[in-house]
């Protein structure tokens, strides 16, 4: 319970910084990835009640898993992003489709290998609990973000009625 309560808190603490005017360029902010990744760490080690001998090991197979699976997204999306512009876009898009394809097969690949890998690490039964782990650790930080969105629209809601009826007294 104590872990939970720590994890609850770290996500709390990183997530602030989130909620402000410009999302984009805050969710480049290095400060938040590392206390987003931090509660990551924090939430999967305690969902998947990983020892610490097994933690030291996990860790570093995962993030490297984590890093190439990153890079194969970011490979289809800067062709998405940059089409080649002495082709047609029928054949941009068929490429584009095609690639797709080729993405998803090397990130099973991906899988398959360090799934092997992680076996050595820890049982098949905390393997197969980590995607949901994964899926309830992105749905609950989405959660955070559009439940601190909708309070700061509120707020700006507020303060837009106040100013208005500040207008319409002095006027």
């Amino acid at each position: 319970m104590k872990t939970f309560l720590k994890i609850f808190l770290l996500i709390i603490a990183a997530l602030p910084v989130l909620a402000q005017d410009d999302d984009l360029p805050q969710a480049q902010d290095p400060q938040v990835k590392s206390k987003i990744r931090a509660a990551h760490v924090a939430y999967l080690t305690d969902q998947l009640g990983l020892t610490p001998e097994e933690a030291e090991k996990f860790w570093p197979i995962y993030n490297e898993f984590l890093e190439k699976r990153r890079a194969l997204k970011v490979q289809y999306k800067d062709r998405k992003l940059n089409p080649d512009p002495k082709k047609t876009a029928d054949e941009n898009d068929k490429e584009l489709v095609d690639l797709g394809f080729k993405v998803k097969q090397q990130e099973l690949d991906l899988e398959k290998d360090y799934s092997g890998r992680l076996l050595k690490v820890i049982s098949a039964q905390k393997l197969r609990t980590l995607p949901d782990a994964e899926k309830r650790f992105r749905q609950m930080i989405l959660n955070q973000i559009q439940r601190r969105q909708m309070q700061q629209d509120r707020r700006e809601q507020m303060r837009d009625r106040s100013q208005q009826q500040l207008q319409q007294r002095n006027n």
